[in-house]
């Protein structure tokens, strides 16, 4: 962590000690509950007010792979897409946590191609493809990956093509002090209406600096993401990013996918982005509004119903909606015999405001 005393009135020492969540999924079996999910829901408007709640709507959390959006302002901003003619494909990964399929590290070379860069210019590290970790799948032996098949190759080489065009150091562009850095922390405090100081630093899994925030903002900054050109300070770059997002959900995530699967069904309407540890955002483009949600242990399933079940209760979803969204839905629990042995249950209420 950048500053341990600033973590403190967020953390185990300060006003999250209390843990003010409400139960947002819970398993019964025999009709006993068994596990139950808490975590806290933010719906709220282009003009920062809160719509609807659960639990803490100002809840410090890091924002993990959902603030790349974000991210990605001070490259937009300064109009690189056009300068190095990235494709709207492109533009979406920068976007993305990606499952590193081929069509994923071809983009991210494309990008890389573009600015006169190889993959080993990449400083997000190397792991498995997420088509396989992600998706529960055995991967080949003979499987050959590099930093390219990163979920977070696009965020990465959004970043070294922002340091070719301003001149900028590329061996250091995730150090908190490159000017890089410093650039994505401003604009990411300006989207979420936040003195960047208030922002607490920590460092995400592909070794960029990452934000945490009270949930109510991270989902103003997907409200005004998701209004596009309507934002009176980003609107360019709002409508260039959500718009590739919402056009390339493939990119952004990948098959089998979380993020492909709403934005899908959100039909152009619906920005969504899903983040490591129990953070989800989804932003509106025709109501000006988000939600965010945090998942305090991370579960994913939970998670996707969670968010689903809010959806629902906002009256974001029609019946064709609701049935392509079924999949992510709190489910009956149906064990490997194939026999019912419990449920999976949606325990929260939205509540108008805070």
């Amino acid at each position: 962590m950048e500053n341990p005393a600033a973590v403190n009135h967020s953390g185990p020492l300060g006003h999250n000690a209390c843990m003010p969540h409400t139960p947002l999924v819970e398993l019964t079996r025999a009709g006993t509950l068994e596990c139950q999910h808490v975590g806290s829901i933010a719906v709220v408007n282009t003009q920062g007010r809160l719509v609807a709640s659960a639990g803490d709507p100002h809840w410090m959390t890091f924002t993990r792979s959902t603030l790349k959006a974000l991210q990605a302002l001070p490259f937009v901003e300064a109009g690189g897409p056009a300068q190095f003619g990235f494709s709207t494909g492109q533009v979406a990964l920068l976007c993305a946590s990606h499952n590193g399929e081929d069509m994923h590290a071809a983009a991210a070379q494309g990008m890389l191609d573009k600015a006169g860069l190889t993959y080993k210019a990449l400083r997000c590290g190397c792991h498995v493809p997420g088509l396989f970790t992600l998706l529960d799948q055995p991967p080949p032996p003979d499987l050959v990956f590099d930093e390219r098949h990163n979920n977070c190759s696009g965020k990465h080489a959004g970043f070294l093509a922002y340091c070719v065009q301003h001149r900028l150091s590329l061996d250091d562009y995730i150090a908190p002090d490159h000017p890089l850095q410093q650039a994505i922390r401003r604009d990411v405090a300006r989207a979420v209406g936040m003195d960047a100081q208030d922002m607490v630093a920590g460092i995400d899994g592909c070794s960029a600096p990452n934000y945490a925030m009270p949930l109510a903002k991270l989902a103003l900054g997907y409200a005004r993401l998701a209004s596009g050109a309507r934002d009176s300070e980003f609107g360019a770059s709002f409508a260039v990013l959500g718009e590739a997002m919402t056009a390339h959900p493939e990119l952004v995530s990948g098959t089998g996918r979380n993020d492909l699967a709403f934005m899908r069904a959100g039909r152009g309407d619906w920005v969504t982005k899903i983040g490591a540890d129990g953070v989800q955002v989804v932003g509106s483009k025709s109501r000006g509004e988000a939600l965010a949600l945090k998942v305090m242990d991370g579960n994913k399933q939970a998670l996707y119903a969670a968010t689903v079940e809010a959806l629902d209760q906002l009256g974001w979803l029609d019946d064709d909606q609701r049935a392509e969204l079924e999949p992510w839905r709190a489910r009956p629990i149906i064990n490997a015999r194939g026999l019912l042995v419990g449920d999976r249950r949606p325990a929260f209420s939205l509540k108008a405001g805070g």
